[in-house]
This record gives C-alpha cells, sequence and structure tokens, in this order.
C-alpha cells in the first residue's frame, strides 16, 4: 500500500464495509468482519495510525466484541461522548467537549501520526465540518441486507479524489482524499 501518511498526521476515517454499502450488520453487528480482516492484515496502516476517536455506539460494540480477540493497536483511544459509562474500559479517554475540540486532543495524542475517525455519526459530523483529510474503505466480499449505512442520511455531497487501491486477501482496500 502506498502513502500510508506515517507521519503526516492526517485525520482518516477508516471502516469496513459490505459491497452492499454497511459498516455494520443489524443491531450493530461486526462479528463478520473478523471473517475477512483479521486485526494485522495491514501493519503498515496500523504503524500510521496514533490515536482513535470513536463514537458512543461504536465504542459499545468494541466492547461485546472484547471476547473475540479483535485487537487492534490504532493507540491511544479516545471515545466522544455526551455520557461518559460508569465503569469505562482501562486505556480509554472519554471527551465530552466539542467535536472540534476532541479531534485536535486525539490527533495531539496522535504524536504526528494518523487519528483513526471510527464511527458512521461521528464520522459524517467530521466530514461535514471539514475535518477529514482521507478515507479508508476495506470493501469485503459479503451482502448484509441490512444494518448501519456507509454515511447516515443527510450527509450531504462530500468530492473524493481516489488515490490508491489494493487488493488484500478477499477483501479490496479503496482510499480517497477529501476534496476540500
Amino acid at each position: 500500500m502506498t502513502d500510508v501518511g506515517l507521519g503526516s498526521g492526517k485525520v482518516v476515517v477508516n471502516r469496513a464495509m459490505s459491497l452492499d454499502g454497511f459498516i455494520a450488520g443489524p443491531d450493530h453487528a461486526m462479528d463478520w468482519v473478523g471473517e475477512y480482516l483479521p486485526p494485522d492484515a495491514f501493519p503498515e496502516i496500523m504503524a500510521a495510525t496514533g490515536a482513535m476517536l470513536v463514537g458512543r455506539n461504536t465504542y459499545e460494540v468494541a466492547r461485546r466484541m472484547a471476547p473475540q480477540d479483535t485487537t487492534y493497536d490504532g493507540g491511544h483511544q479516545f471515545v466522544l461522548t455526551h455520557e461518559p459509562p460508569d465503569d469505562p474500559a482501562p486505556g480509554v479517554t472519554f471527551l465530552t467537549c466539542d467535536l472540534e475540540e476532541a479531534v485536535a486532543t486525539a490527533r495531539g495524542a496522535a504524536d504526528g501520526r494518523n487519528l483513526e475517525v471510527l464511527g458512521a455519526d461521528l464520522a459524517a459530523q467530521c466530514l461535514r465540518r471539514g475535518l477529514v483529510d482521507e478515507i479508508l474503505v476495506y470493501v469485503v466480499p459479503v451482502l448484509l441486507g441490512d444494518g448501519v449505512r456507509f454515511s447516515p442520511p443527510g450527509l450531504g455531497r462530500i468530492d473524493l479524489e481516489p488515490f490508491d487501491n489494493t487488493q488484500a486477501g478477499a477483501g479490496t482496500v479503496l482510499r480517497f482524499r477529501v476534496r476540500k
């Protein structure tokens, strides 16, 4: 894979997607991802990532999946939420600030590496406000039929510039720059 961005500190929306456009199945199910993409499938992307900014729903899904050994070392993990949980996972920082401050905080923790943004709603908010530099999508050969769409309704048009695509096992990795 080319142009991973090590040291450039980009804000990258990173997600797996079914061929029919879902990033999670019904009830936010993500178990299908591991069938196609093991956590260590793209070590160069993991190495380029210094922090993750995650929405609360995505955080809760990840907690449910913890017994499935889906460990992904994306650096410091931040969760943007209105209500932090009573029993937070160790090593996770919960932020209750506005979006721009959350992105700035997580970028600072990334220490010059990329900030990954995870979660449909959070990614859409970042895209709407022009905070995203790239979108990285792992397209996997499955049709889920229902679930959480790649982007929520009302996102609006976002123009992208493709700059890389790679076949990796059964999946295809697509990379796009967000045109500003």
